[in-house]
């Protein structure tokens, strides 16, 4: 699938698997409101001072990916869906389940949130030293 939109990768997903697509954009747009939406690696990405979440449709499942440390965070909740570091597989055909995602996207926007303000912190530290040698 080499979708060019969001919209267009949901049209091209297998039939059973759009509802769930849609529901999951829904859930992350709403949880990530300032996230800047787009196709990355073939794939619809959420993008936030860094990196969010991504997702994609397969046969049997609907993949998001980039959990972070929202994976520690929710791991009991999330131990039924983990496959690999950053991977949570929802089965087509069952109900995704809409608040944990929610908690974990959000997760991530203060995640990312914080190593933008760690970034920055560090910015302006390396200003002011370059500042004071002068």
């Amino acid at each position: 699938m080499t979708a060019k939109s969001v919209d267009a990768y949901i049209t091209a997903a297998p039939t059973p698997a759009q509802p769930m697509l849609r529901q999951l954009r829904q859930v992350i747009k709403a949880a990530a409101p300032k996230a800047e939406e787009r196709i990355s690696y073939g794939m619809p990405s959420y993008d936030y001072h860094g990196r969010l979440v991504y997702f994609a449709a397969f046969t049997n499942h609907v993949g998001l990916y980039a959990v972070g440390k929202a994976r520690d965070r929710y791991a009991k909740e999330l131990s039924a869906h983990l496959s690999g570091a950053s991977t949570a597989r929802f089965p087509i055909g069952e109900p995704l389940p809409v608040e944990l995602i929610r908690k974990v996207v959000q997760a991530r926007v203060k995640e990312n949130e914080a190593a933008a303000r760690e970034a920055n912190g560090i910015s302006r530290r390396k200003a002011t030293r370059l500042e004071e040698m002068r």
